[in-house]
């Protein structure tokens, strides 16, 4: 059997949506030829922790962890965030919301000393036991997962000292995307030649959705389109305990995952109320469930409607409880993005959506790629930020709907079926088989 060295920042006891696409090529790859060997960080400071996700981890991968020098201790006190203070939802912000004096200050030390991000320092140590994992196992090629883009980094070294074969798995476009901080000229040139130099030196780009390849042919139009191939994220049935079917008393709706700044539930909220003020809705007859990681300015949104008292908010959950939520529940609220890529943008987690076949609420663009997938499996309703009518129109049929006894829609289970982890896994051996 070959071996693949995975290089992941984010990988058990990390939680969140990050750790979800290597996690299951780690489970999968060997049923295709390949064994994975894992490097990746003992101390890293992930924005959740699910130590459940040990136990997908298929016995005897080996899994070699080294040191990195982290940063955010030094942003935690500077700020004055507490540990208890998730960074990540709480840095991005809306197009003109406002930050403090202290974090306008470190965000400008992040975009100028941070390239290509603040996992930096984890690349010398990383490189160092690359290299003996590469001679100690007979490693046969490369896979890296970003972002951090530091993996991609990490990678880009060990395929220039070694020569193996490497392909470069993104999750995200790199620079100048919405995570990504504001950069000036300089650091912004410095990070521009390092995605350069990735892209030009990776056999493959592995991208989770199709904009991540357009966005990187947009950037450099001379690069070989045939390089950059779309692997789409999934969902893994086994994830889903078999269990009779809930008969909720009231119309559930549930939301797992991050929500900040620019993705809010405002407008829906704000429909919800129309609803309300019209006496379409009742409000005892309507519960929203959010299981993640919140912005300070997404509990003042739910602390100032009128119906608060039917959102229950709770904190990260193991990844494992979140999807018995998901199943317990009528319905599925997604929300992407207030931002210029929206429409190129397919989090991971619609695929989970999916997978649980319940019906979904898409706050998101009538033209965008999420919306493609949504009506290609006939799972839900789309409507845009700014199309406010359509959102009462789409919470209505659904409320409506359960109230009457009736399916909410008739979910296309055929077309779901082709997004399974395992797919992914193979897509991913065949480029593997291909370079090696």
């Amino acid at each position: 059997m070959k071996k693949v060295l995975i290089v992941a920042y984010y990988f058990p006891p990390s939680g969140g949506p990050g750790v979800q696409r290597v996690l299951k090529n780690v489970k999968y790859l060997t049923q295709f030829g390949w064994e994975p060997i894992v490097l990746t960080v003992e101390n890293g400071q992930f924005p959740a922790i699910d130590e459940s996700l040990f136990k997908e981890i298929p016995e005897g991968t080996k899994v070699f962890r080294t040191k990195i020098f982290e940063p955010y201790d030094i942003y935690r006190k500077f700020t004055g965030k507490g540990k208890d203070v998730a960074l990540d939802v709480n840095n991005i912000k809306k197009d003109g919301q406002k930050r403090s004096f202290t974090e306008t200050i470190a965000e400008f030390i992040r975009a100028t000393f941070f390239i290509p991000d603040a996992r930096i320092g984890w690349k010398k140590y990383a490189v160092a036991e690359g290299l003996k994992i590469i001679e100690n196992e007979g490693i046969n090629a490369i896979y890296s997962s970003s972002p951090p883009y530091t993996c991609s980094i990490i990678a880009n070294k060990l395929k220039k000292k070694t020569g193996l074969p490497w392909v470069a798995g993104l999750r995200d476009p790199w620079t100048d995307f919405l995570t990504t901080p504001k950069r000036w000229f300089l650091p912004k040139m410095i990070d521009r030649y390092l995605e350069k130099s990735v892209f030009e030196n990776a056999d493959y780009v592995e991208c989770a959705w199709e904009g991540i390849k357009k966005d990187a042919l947009d950037k450099y139009p001379t690069f070989d389109a045939e390089k950059f191939v779309h692997i789409p994220n999934g969902y893994d049935s086994a994830d889903f305990p078999e269990s009779e079917s809930v008969v909720n008393e009231i119309f559930t709706i549930t939301y797992t995952g991050s929500m900040y700044g620019r993705r809010n539930p405002k407008t829906l909220f704000d429909a919800i109320e129309e609803l309300i003020a019209d006496g379409l809705v009742e409000k005892g007859k309507f519960k929203f469930r959010f299981i993640g990681r919140f912005g300070a300015e997404i509990d003042e949104i739910i602390e100032n409607t009128s119906f608060k008292e039917q959102i229950e908010v709770i904190g990260y959950m193991a990844h494992s409880e979140s999807i018995k939520m998901l199943m317990k529940s009528d319905a599925l609220l997604l929300i992407v993005d207030e931002a210029k890529e929206s429409e190129e943008i397919v989090p991971g987690k619609v695929y989970e959506y999916l997978g649980v076949m319940k019906a979904v609420l898409a706050i998101a663009p009538q033209r965008s790629a999420i919306a493609k997938l949504i009506r290609e499996t006939n799972a839900g309703f789309i409507a845009h930020q700014d199309e406010k009518d359509l959102i009462k129109k789409n919470f209505l049929t659904f409320y409506n709907n359960f109230n009457d006894g009736v399916e909410l829609i008739k979910i296309n289970k055929t077309q779901i079926e082709k997004y399974e982890r395992k797919n992914s896994a193979k897509m991913l051996t065949d480029l593997l088989n291909r370079i090696s």
